[in-house]
């Protein structure tokens, strides 16, 4: 499956893969997919294992963020008219919420959730239609978050910070993340309200009154294609209010960043159990964008958004091997630079580091069989007959259907 997927380059489906593979039709990997026997969760526990080892420990993140994709039928598993940023607005969608295992060597997708809507929890018959388990529940999105983050923490990762964006900033899901012993640098909205010390309570706008104009320090956000991307940030301390039974209170602050020329805030509220510089926390808020571009890879380069699967298992197995494959990419292309010595800016023969998307075209030329369609005349004439009668097929059903309910209609 995971071959299949690296393989094909267009769009993903169990047809595609299976042809491109070798197979006579696409119905060994929809067993795969929806009725063989094997523990899915286990296997993600053992690559996530291996991804992080392959990432390394060093300056751990773990950030959490939601992606969204688009389907054309209520019929998949959790679709529904809904937000998703993916999208850019309300759209019929499935949203899940992912984690994202970032180090200062390479980043990766680790674990996911589908969101499962409060209207779909409580339809009986649409659970049993696509599957979805009786111990399913509805769960919000902070919800979701906080059991993979368990979950990592389980699986013995015990010192990182956690970052999400302001749908993440509840208390609830901050209070958890600290019971685990996880620092955090999270989004909240312009509606946040904090406490300071001796300041009583009011909201994060209200905080830039007590800012003096010497408090505000010009720091490097990343690179863009312009060069260094520079924002103005403040530091102001706050009570927490998060803080789990029997734990020490540590230290909580709001984060302000202002944009240098045009002027737009964004606000953080971080915590750490010891005192951090701000530059440590600016850090810890700007490496959350390495979520968005491994979604950009998981989709991109694994077809994580492009699975035509209909319910709950399907879904998890068709992410998993989408995560699986862009993980293996991630990895691969780490271990080829940590092998290349590092450029010299005065070498007109340097070269910048393999990217994944590289490390594909690469693997493709080099190792990967060549789709069967490319070079077997013969397979590209069994499918389209299959193609075709599966096609007339479907046709026909949906003649007879539509015929039997006009008659009940009449």
């Amino acid at each position: 499956m995971v071959q299949g997927q690296l393989m094909v380059k267009d769009s993903a489906n169990c047809w595609s893969l299976a042809e491109a593979i070798g197979h006579t039709g696409p119905h060994v990997l929809q067993h795969f997919l929806s009725r063989a026997r094997f523990d899915t969760e286990a296997i993600r526990r053992s690559a996530a294992a291996w991804t992080v080892e392959q990432l390394g420990d060093r300056e751990v993140m773990l950030v959490v963020d939601e992606t969204g994709d688009e389907k054309s039928s209520l019929d998949a598993v959790s679709a529904a008219r809904q937000y998703s940023g993916a999208l850019g607005g309300i759209g019929l969608c499935q949203v899940a919420v992912h984690l994202s295992y970032v180090s200062a060597d390479g980043h990766a997708l680790i674990d996911r959730r589908l969101y499962l809507g409060e209207a779909w929890a409580a339809d009986d018959e649409r659970r049993e239609l696509t599957g979805v388990p009786d111990e399913t529940a509805f769960a919000t999105k902070p919800q979701l978050a906080g059991a993979m983050l368990a979950e990592a923490h389980a699986s013995g990762i015990r010192t990182a910070w956690v970052a999400a964006d302001e749908v993440y900033g509840g208390r609830e899901l901050r209070r958890r993340i600290r019971s685990l012993g996880y620092g955090y640098a999270i989004t909240v909205p312009t509606s946040h309200h904090v406490t300071t010390p001796g300041g009583g309570k009011s909201k994060v706008t209200a905080l830039l009154e007590r800012v003096p104009k010497r408090a505000w320090m010009r720091l490097k956000t990343g690179h863009g294609t312009k060069g260094e991307r520079l924002y103005d940030w403040a530091m102001i301390d706050v009570h927490p209010d998060d803080t789990p039974p029997g734990q020490a209170a540590g230290h909580s602050q709001v984060l302000i960043r202002r944009h240098r020329r045009t002027g737009p805030l964004s606000f953080y509220r971080t915590w750490h159990l010891d005192p951090q510089p701000i530059s440590v926390l600016v850090s810890a808020v700007c490496r959350r964008w390495r979520v968005e571009e491994d979604f950009q890879g998981a989709k991109g380069l694994a077809h994580l958004d492009e699975g035509q699967v209909t319910c709950w298992t399907s879904w998890h197995r068709w992410s998993l091997m989408s995560v699986l494959a862009y993980a293996l990419l991630t990895v691969g292309a780490l271990q080829q630079q940590r092998h290349t010595t590092p450029a010299d800016p005065d070498d007109d023969l340097a070269m910048v580091p393999v990217s994944p998307h590289e490390l594909l075209a690469l693997i493709r030329a080099f190792a990967l069989p060549r789709p069967r369609q490319d070079a077997d005349p013969a397979h590209v004439l069994r499918w389209s007959h299959w193609r075709r009668r599966h096609q007339h097929r479907a046709a026909d059903c949906h003649r007879r259907w539509n015929n039997v309910t006009a008659v009940a209609i009449a």
